[in-house]
């Protein structure tokens, strides 16, 4: 995967999640109890997706380790909130759709929150989406780091090559 292909999943997938934070907010607020502490819990989950994409997007400069560590926990927050979802029909005997059932289908190009059964499953498409575009750009962070090595690598041969220099 080159630099180009990773910039663009970066982006995508933190385009992807902050639809996912926003719409996980309004759906709380629809859906769930006010009290209930799944409520924070989901909007937590749904936030940690995208911090963490920012967050390890500004560290990538030094640490492609951090980088990959903390779009892993973004994956990680998203899998929980896909499950969060999963649970809100399941307890309520409404179906998950399949993901190339005609509901889920044209859910991927559109956005309802008229009805709980759509605005789940609709929040469940996005997730797969974006777990999609994350697991790529995981790919993409873990190849560069065995092919390039990370910062601090870096920084050691640069220091090795400048003590090779002063011995001789």
């Amino acid at each position: 995967m080159t630099n180009q292909t990773h910039q663009t999943d970066q982006k995508k997938s933190y385009q992807t999640t902050t639809l996912i934070y926003d719409l996980s907010v309004e759906f709380v607020r629809l859906y769930i109890d006010r009290f209930s502490r799944t409520k924070d819990q989901m909007v937590q989950a749904a936030r940690s997706g995208r911090q963490n994409i920012a967050e390890g997007s500004q560290a990538s400069g030094t640490s492609k380790k951090t980088e990959i560590k903390l779009v892993g926990v973004a994956r990680a927050s998203l899998e929980e909130l896909l499950i969060d979802y999963e649970d809100f029909l399941r307890q309520r005997s409404l179906p998950v759709w399949a993901k190339n059932s005609p509901q889920a289908l044209a859910i991927r190009n559109k956005t309802y929150l008229d009805n709980p059964e759509t605005a789940a499953n609709c929040l469940i498409c996005l997730i797969h989406q974006a777990n999609y575009l994350l697991d790529r750009q995981l790919q993409a962070l873990e190849k560069a780091f065995i092919e390039k090595g990370g910062y601090s690598e870096k920084l050691f041969k640069k220091r090795l090559a400048n003590l090779t220099k002063k011995t001789y």
